[in-house]
């Protein structure tokens, strides 16, 4: 198909698929291990519903509690905002912030370097990216000259199925795409005010046009996903990501979730995207399901923020105090479900119990180049590691519970020796059974991945 066809019907065609949901016990891409059924209930009890299995078949399960529990579902405050139709998003796009138009920025350019981030992040990239290559194309762009770059940092590299849940097969078909290279191929800029000298991707850099796609998710040390990470870690050198996050955010002490304004390593990325000279940026807000509700364009910085302040009112959770169980669930961030685990010490009781529940094959992704790296520094090996870490204690004396039906001793050695671990969720039910008798209070954070507490932003 040439540039020239793809035209605003075929733009809006493609993202005509946006609100598919699976019914609940079905997927859209279902492994050989996946479930296809649901269980019936047995007898009288209560049920939440929660999503799981995150660009991996996409399923909603059903979780049964005793009757006679109080069972709180903590939802955030913008659970139920109405998802944006393609049409509604193509008008978002189309109303940049502190830039011109994406193509307007086009007109007279040859190369283009896309990013995205990895499926460690939610984002539903899929939505935007055919606005963005339409408006390309619209400028003048042969499609030769697009390329799609991931930003995942020091994560590992993506497959091409990965990279094709990412954009869309389509997309990915179509374009040409690359894996980022932490080690190799990068330019030096300069350093930043915090002393961090930045190397960044050599072909990003060689772009007539950088667009960076980046989803707005909270984060416990750069306040929020998207904007400036975008570069800083996502295309990114190691010593440069090593810095940032390690020497600044160790030294200086001022990350946190939904820090964004007074946060020193965020500030240190965003001089690194201002010394990449991104063009263009699309950040995207998203619902429980994944599905669009905010966009926002134009600057890298300025859209971000604009972004950021929404957030702070529709991500928020209540926290429900000293509750008997915790039950979180790491999507849609169950490769890094340590994000969601985070809500058992928010909320439970001293002595009370925790469950984390991992539902999705990748489990907890261990090739993370940065972590691998300062785990060894101190010349320790992974057996030190481990034994750390079945050697911790989790907080306020509880107990905790891991359900997930992608257990592995990988897995098991990531927590503390006394953590219980089930596959099936009636098991998980007769332990908290045996813990808890009479009156039990329970709250439930059904994607903890993405729910932060009522925080106020600090600027």
């Amino acid at each position: 198909m040439s540039g020239s066809n793809f035209n605003r019907r075929s733009f809006l065609g493609r993202m005509g698929t946006l609100g598919c949901t699976p019914l609940i016990g079905t997927a859209m891409a279902a492994g050989s291990s996946q479930p296809t059924t649901v269980p019936a209930l047995k007898g009288s009890a209560k049920s939440v519903i929660i999503p799981t299995h995150e660009f991996a078949g996409d399923l909603d399960e059903r979780l049964d509690f005793p009757a006679d529990w109080d069972i709180n579902v903590m939802h955030m405050a913008g659970h139920n905002t109405p998802v944006l139709t393609p049409r509604q998003i193509a008008e978002h796009l189309d109303k940049p912030i502190g830039t011109s138009k994406l193509r307007d920025l086009a007109e007279g350019k040859k190369t283009v370097v896309v990013t995205f981030d990895d499926l460690t992040r939610s984002t539903p990239t899929y939505a935007v990216a055919p606005w963005v290559v339409h408006q390309l194309a619209a400028a003048g762009i042969k499609d030769e000259n697009i390329l799609f770059l991931s930003s995942y940092g020091t994560h590992r590299p993506m497959t091409v199925l990965e990279i094709q849940k990412k954009l869309g097969k389509d997309i990915a078909t179509r374009y040409a795409w690359m894996n980022h290279n932490v080690f190799d191929n990068l330019k030096e800029l300069g350093e930043t005010t915090f002393k961090n000298r930045v190397r960044i991707n050599r072909t990003f850099l060689s772009a007539d046009l950088k667009v960076c796609l980046s989803g707005i998710k909270v984060h416990q040390d750069a306040g929020y996903g998207g904007g400036a990470k975008a570069v800083m870690p996502g295309v990114a050198g190691l010593s440069t990501v090593e810095y940032n996050h390690q020497i600044i955010l160790r030294q200086i002490k001022t990350a946190g979730p939904v820090r964004i304004f007074k946060n020193e390593m965020r500030l240190d990325m965003i001089e690194a995207a201002r010394m990449a000279k991104v063009d263009f940026t699309v950040q995207i807000m998203y619902n429980e399901k994944l599905r669009p509700t905010h966009i926002f364009s134009g600057d890298i910085v300025e859209a971000h923020h604009a972004g950021v302040r929404v957030a702070a009112k529709q991500y928020c959770t209540p926290t429900l105090k000293d509750a008997d169980i915790v039950v979180t669930n790491g999507y849609p961030q169950n490769a890094q479900a340590f994000h969601a685990r985070r809500w058992i010490q928010y909320s439970v009781r001293e002595g009370g119990t925790g469950v984390l529940i991992v539902q999705h094959p990748l489990a907890l992704d261990p090739i993370h180049y940065l972590n691998n790296r300062v785990a060894g520094l101190d010349g320790s090996t992974y057996f030190d590691l481990t034994t750390r870490r079945l050697n911790g204690q989790n907080p306020k004396n509880t107990a905790l519970i891991v359900y997930s039906k992608y257990t592995d001793r990988s897995q098991i050695n990531n927590y503390p020796r006394n953590t219980k671990f089930c596959d099936q969720w009636e098991d998980v039910i007769k332990i908290l059974q045996s813990l808890h008798k009479g009156s039990v209070r329970v709250a439930v954070y059904p994607y903890g991945g993405m729910q932060h507490q009522e925080i106020e932003l600090d600027g």
